[in-house]
């Protein structure tokens, strides 16, 4: 028993996280019902824990990588990122509709008449800005709005970045050596969590599988075909960019893939951001980068759910046998990128994106029922990509920033005084 401890504990994670991946498929299969009542609370412990590091790493993350920068980089850096997360959201709907148009599911299939769906309310864009200001900073913390918090410590950080500079900076330096340990302390409590997530992501994805089953894939197979598809072009698109920028593919990708893993088992960007920054942090990305990057990247960035909202509207249209045109496929670039932001940080998101989307281009919300059916299939794929936009966007920022990605491993229980990189 010790021996195979010990074997645990040495072998790679991915290795780990592939093999739960493979081990919850095939007991979800077989399991059926006993599975997800015995396994569920598993997975749900996981999901604590990956929450349980969000706030602390987002604040002390992003503090201390402000206070890290160059003067006047945090700005740019910024800048960057929005431009970025604001043209891969559109492109991946461009995507979307291309392979969904190509190959057309949902071709053949009816609506039934007695479906109804309610959709969810969208918050819109207005609502998601003004909740960047928590009214209350306990509150925020509470909520695990990552708005608010990225808000908080972006304020704070500044402050304390402007006190350092001061002509008495003593008070400051001290407080930043705390808030410094902190962050050192917060990736300590993170590499130990990182030893039981892939038996989290097997009881994940034993019950997702014993939930949904074969005759649900099989009943929308093409659709889901399609999404993935889809997903795989843009995993291909990313591969250009970040060779534009000389990254290297197998070193981001060695990095990347737990990350990955888990988002697709777990279904959640926000989740697996504590495994996504440290992802970054192998990469030997600066800390003023992916510190502000990844956080607002779970809640705005959103390339996966965006081709899944443009080929459920291929899918849509093709159920009520209405192909869409060129001028409803711009506009569904245009709203889809849009909402992609407006419904940030809303729990099922997904469902709320598309609903809307078909709202405003005069598709029935009805077939969104169709939908929900493989809601966890699709939304598995989504959000491995998801994640994925994010790393990408992270690490060609950082390239552009003149950052040098490591090509040694950095191990996941170094302080962050060792690991910070480049500031």
């Amino acid at each position: 028993m010790t021996a195979l401890l010990k074997g645990y504990m040495r072998s790679s994670l991915i290795l780990r996280v592939t093999i739960a991946l493979l081990l919850g498929v095939v007991v979800g299969l077989f399991g059926g019902d006993a599975v997800a009542t015995w396994l569920g609370p598993v997975g749900d412990l996981l999901l604590r824990l990956l929450t349980f590091l969000i706030v602390p790493i987002v604040l002390f993350t992003l503090m201390v990588g402000i206070n890290q920068s160059r003067e006047g980089s945090v700005g740019r850096v910024g800048g960057k990122v929005f431009a970025y997360y604001l043209v891969s959201t559109a492109l991946a709907i461009v995507v979307g509709l291309s392979v969904a148009s190509l190959f057309s599911p949902g071709s053949g299939m009816t609506l039934d008449e007695n479906a109804s769906f309610t959709a969810p309310e969208n918050p819109g864009l207005v609502d998601v800005v003004l909740n960047i200001v928590p009214s209350n900073i306990i509150g925020a913390f509470a909520d695990q709005n990552l708005l608010g918090i990225i808000f908080t410590a972006l304020v704070f950080g500044f402050a304390l970045l402007k006190l350092r500079q001061s002509a008495q900076p003593a008070a400051a330096e001290r407080l930043y050596e705390v808030i410094e340990g902190l962050n050192s302390v917060t990736l300590k409590v993170m590499a130990g969590v990182l030893h039981v997530v892939p038996i989290g992501v097997f009881a994940i994805v034993a019950e997702t599988v014993s939930q949904q089953g074969l005759d649900t894939l099989l009943s929308l197979g093409d659709m889901v075909m399609v999404l993935y598809i889809a997903l795989a072009l843009q995993l291909v698109i990313y591969c250009v960019i970040m060779r534009l920028f000389g990254v290297k593919l197998g070193t981001f990708f060695r990095e990347a893939r737990t990350p990955m893993a888990t988002a697709f088992a777990t279904q959640s960007s926000s989740g697996t951001l504590p495994l996504t920054i440290n992802a970054a942090r192998r990469l030997g990305i600066s800390r003023s980068v992916y510190g502000f990057s990844l956080p607002l990247g779970a809640t705005l960035n959103m390339d996966g759910a965006a081709i899944r909202i443009a080929i459920s509207a291929v899918f849509a249209a093709n159920v009520i046998g209405v192909p869409l045109d060129f001028a409803s496929m711009v506009q569904i670039v245009l709203i889809g990128t849009l909402v992609s932001v407006g419904t940030a940080g809303v729990p099922g998101a997904g469902i709320i994106m598309i609903a809307t989307v078909f709202a405003q281009v005069g598709l029935p919300i009805e077939t969104v029922v169709l939908l929900t059916a493989i809601d966890a299939l699709v939304g598995m794929g989504a959000t491995a990509l998801n994640v994925t936009g994010d790393l990408v966007g992270t690490t060609v920022i950082a390239r552009s920033e003149g950052d040098q990605l490591s090509e040694t491993p950095i191990e996941a229980d170094e302080t962050s005084a060792e690991v910070s990189g480049k500031a």
